[in-house]
C-alpha cells in the first residue's frame, strides 16, 4: 500500500467513555458523544483507548463498549479499537473480536507492566507477529511515553516491512517530528500511516515531517479538522493560522484537563449528562474547567453549541 494512498487518514479523535454519576455505563451519553464526533467531522474513532478511560473498564465492560458504539457508528465512518494487552495471546484474542465486530484497524502499545517490566525487541517484534497474525486488518502501533518502552525508528521501520499487518504508527514521544521524518525515510511505502498523537500539541511540525493522520482528543473535531485539511489541500498558511487559533484550547487539553476535557465539553455543551470520571481519578478542577470552556467559547467550538 502505497504511503500516498493510505486506507485511512485524517482527524481520528478517541472517544471518552461516558459514565453515570455513580460510576456506571452511560450508553445513552455514549452514543450521543460519537454522534456529536461524527457530526463534528471527524474521519473516523478510536475506542477504548487510554483517553477513554480503557484502563478502569473490565473485560465484560470493553466488550459491551465496543460492540455498542460499533453498532451505532453503522459505518458511517471507520472506527479504531484499541486492544492493548501485556498478553500476545489475549491482544490476539481481543483483535479478533475487534475486527469481528467491524473495526477498521486495532490500535496496540508494546507490551508493558507497571514501571518496570518490559518485553526486549525480540519479544516485541514476536508480540506484533502474533497480533497481526491473527486478523485481516491494519495494527497501528502507539508510540507513547506511558509504556517506558523505546521503539526506535529503525525497529519501527522493521517491524512493518517484516509484519504484514503492521503499518500504522502514531507517534506522540519527544522530538515526533523527527521521529516521524526518520520513520518515513527507513520504512518507505511500509509506512502507510505515520500518524500525530497527544492532543495535536505537534501537530504543524507533525503534519511538516509527513504526518497523514491525527488522533486527538474527542472534544473539538472541527477545529482539528480545520488545520489537517487545509494543510492536505496544499494551504499551509491557512493550516498555520487554524492551529494558531486552536492551539490555546489544543495547550489546556493537553497541560491542564487531560483525559477529563473532552467530556467536561460535552457536558458544558449539553451533549452527555455527566463528565465525571471514575474512581480513583478524580473530576477536573472546577478553575480548570472554567478555563478550558473559556477557551473553547473563544475557539467557537462546536461542542459548546451541538443541538440534536
Amino acid at each position: 500500500m502505497s504511503q500516498t494512498r493510505p486506507r485511512f487518514r485524517g482527524v481520528f479523535p478517541v472517544v471518552p467513555t461516558i459514565f453515570d454519576e455513580r460510576g456506571g455505563l452511560d450508553l445513552p451519553g455514549q452514543r450521543r458523544a460519537v454522534d456529536f464526533m461524527i457530526e463534528a467531522g471527524s474521519d473516523g474513532l478510536c475506542i477504548l483507548a487510554n483517553f477513554s478511560e480503557q484502563f478502569v473498564l473490565s473485560d465484560e465492560e470493553r466488550e459491551i463498549l465496543a460492540r455498542a458504539i460499533l453498532e451505532h457508528v453503522a459505518g458511517r465512518v471507520p472506527v479504531i479499537v484499541t486492544t492493548t494487552h501485556f498478553s500476545t495471546r489475549i491482544c490476539a484474542e481481543r483483535s479478533r473480536r475487534a475486527q469481528e465486530m467491524g473495526a477498521a484497524m486495532v490500535m496496540v502499545m508494546p507490551p508493558y507492566h507497571g514501571a518496570t517490566i518490559r518485553v526486549p525487541e525480540a519479544g516485541i517484534h514476536g508480540f506484533f507477529q502474533g497480533v497481526s497474525d491473527a486478523i485481516g486488518i491494519p495494527v497501528m502501533i502507539q508510540d507513547a511515553p506511558v509504556s517506558g518502552t523505546a521503539l526506535s525508528a529503525p525497529f519501527l521501520a522493521r517491524m512493518a516491512r517484516e509484519i504484514e499487518h503492521v503499518a500504522y504508527f502514531k507517534v506522540e514521544v519527544p522530538f515526533a517530528a523527527a521521529k516521524l521524518r526518520e520513520l518515513i525515510a527507513l520504512g518507505g511505502e511500509a509506512i502507510e500511516g505515520p500518524w500525530d498523537g497527544e492532543e495535536a500539541i505537534t501537530l504543524m511540525a507533525d503534519l511538516d515531517a509527513g504526518a497523514t493522520g491525527a488522533m486527538t482528543g474527542g472534544g473539538f473535531p472541527d477545529g482539528i479538522r480545520a488545520i489537517v485539511d487545509a494543510y492536505r489541500d496544499g494551504r499551509r498558511e491557512e493550516a498555520a493560522a487554524a492551529y494558531q487559533h486552536w492551539l490555546p484550547l489544543i495547550n489546556h487539553e493537553n497541560r491542564q484537563g487531560g483525559l477529563l476535557s473532552a467530556k467536561a465539553l460535552m457536558n458544558e455543551g449539553g451533549i452527555i449528562a455527566c463528565d465525571a470520571p471514575r474512581a480513583p481519578l478524580q473530576p477536573m478542577h472546577p478553575a480548570t474547567r472554567a478555563g478550558l470552556i473559556e477557551l473553547a467559547r473563544r475557539a467557537d467550538a462546536m461542542v459548546l453549541r451541538w443541538t440534536r
